[in-house]
Parts: C-alpha cells; sequence; structure tokens
C-alpha cells in the first residue's frame, strides 16, 4: 500500500515537472519568434510598408500641385521685377501676395486629402478622377493604403505571393512645411533662365499590425520656367582661350 502511494507521489511529481517544463519551452519559443520578428521580419515589412506610403503621398502631392498651382498660376504674376529708365532689369523678387495664397491652398488640399485618406473618407477627396486608379477603393475605405503579402519575408520570387495580406495604414503628422525655391541660370546672352520649384516637407507614421515607423517626405516639383531678357551687349566675348596672335607693326 505504501509503495502505491509512493509511486503515485512520484507520477504525480514528474507530471508537475512534465507541465512546467513544457510551458517553459513555449515561452522560450514565443520569446525567440518574436525576437525573429523584430529583428528579420518587420525591417523587411516595413520598407514595403514605407515605399507604399511615400508613393501614395506623392501621388496626392502631386495631384494637389498640378491642380492649384501648375493649371492655374499665372508665371508672370508670381515675379515682381523692377527696371531702371532704360527698361534694364534691376531687382527680380517673389509676389509675396500670389506665394502665400498659392502654398496655403496647395498645402491646405494636400492635408486635407491625406487627413481623408488616413479616416477612409475618399468620398472627400479632392483629387482628379484618374489619381488613384490603381487602387483598391474598398481597402481604401477602411483606411488601408496597401496590403502586404506575408510570404514576402521570405525574400522569394515563388513564395512572395503566397501567405495572408499584412494591411498597412499611415497617420499624418504635424504640419506640412511648403516653400518656393528657384534656380536662376544664364540663357543665351545676358538672358537669365528662372526655374521655380515648390518644396513640401511632412511627416507620416506608417502602421502595421506589430510595429510603427515615423518617415519624412520631401518632395520638390518644378512648376514653373521664367525667361528674364536682359539688352544685347554691342560686344560678346566668350570662350576665347588661345593666345593672341601678334601682328607686324609698319
Amino acid at each position: 500500500m505504501r509503495k502505491k502511494i509512493h509511486l503515485k507521489k512520484k507520477f504525480n511529481f514528474f507530471k508537475k515537472n512534465i507541465v512546467m517544463l513544457i510551458i517553459l519551452l513555449l515561452i522560450i519559443m514565443i520569446f525567440l519568434t518574436f525576437n525573429f520578428i523584430n529583428l528579420k521580419v518587420n525591417p523587411i515589412l516595413l520598407d514595403y510598408a514605407e515605399m507604399e506610403a511615400r508613393k501614395i503621398a506623392s501621388i496626392i502631392i502631386n495631384d494637389a500641385i498640378n491642380q492649384n498651382i501648375t493649371d492655374n498660376l499665372n508665371v508672370d504674376e508670381l515675379f515682381i521685377i523692377t527696371r531702371d529708365s532704360n527698361n534694364e532689369v534691376k531687382a527680380i523678387d517673389f509676389n509675396p501676395i500670389i506665394v502665400n495664397q498659392v502654398l496655403t491652398k496647395t498645402t491646405l488640399t494636400i492635408q486635407n486629402n491625406l487627413k481623408y485618406l488616413e479616416q477612409g473618407r475618399i468620398e472627400l477627396l479632392n483629387l482628379t478622377n484618374n489619381a488613384l486608379i490603381d487602387y483598391n477603393k474598398d481597402k481604401l475605405k477602411q483606411g488601408i493604403i496597401y496590403e502586404i503579402p506575408s510570404g514576402v519575408i521570405f525574400g522569394n520570387s515563388f513564395l512572395a505571393n503566397i501567405g495572408p495580406k499584412i494591411p498597412v495604414k499611415f497617420n499624418l503628422i504635424g504640419d506640412i512645411v511648403g516653400y518656393i525655391n528657384t534656380n536662376v541660370m544664364d540663357y543665351g546672352i545676358n538672358n537669365a533662365l528662372i526655374e521655380v520649384t515648390v518644396v513640401l516637407e511632412l511627416s507620416e507614421q506608417v502602421i502595421l499590425p506589430f510595429v510603427t515607423e515615423k518617415i519624412k517626405i520631401n518632395t520638390k516639383v518644378p512648376v514653373a520656367l521664367k525667361l528674364i531678357q536682359g539688352s544685347v551687349p554691342d560686344y560678346y566675348l566668350n570662350g576665347l582661350n588661345s593666345p593672341s596672335i601678334a601682328l607686324p607693326i609698319n
């Protein structure tokens, strides 16, 4: 009788140890799995998510610039050109009223569109008809801009499209900063060609089920060219690199 009781105690002790060992192994496996996901999987997924977030943000930015600047801006109104009594150009400056109006309207359009897209309210987007033609409208209504096939983590083209889809969302962080940049180039004789570029800077938070990341987007879009003509000089000397030839004096 005592022997049976002793064997029963041993069996219960062994059973408890097996259970504890299994629990410990499960904890270790979970820890290793999350560590693998954090070190190997998340960077791959974030690369895809960041690329898609930049892509759709660029579409919205370019569309807003085309609507508010390229199609509606009179380039001559953008500059204030000061000339002297001989009609020579003395100074060139921006028209601050026009610049502020253009930048304010453009940045507000971009900010609203990104917020509507973030919230899935695509019916309120102020975009041209085909701007988001390559995107799934039903997914956009859920705030999902892209779905990454989980098979991409294997790095094999044959496995890239297998497995469940991982949704990608984003949030606009802070305000959009916009300003006008110019580049002045020589053009012909005594002329200058001014290239006008709109520069927009914004920050987004890319959101995946297991991780998030903040990214900065800096977009430069050329919007106009302005030729400033000066007077043609009586004499024009350019590019003479050979030495002068001495002529005999009679």
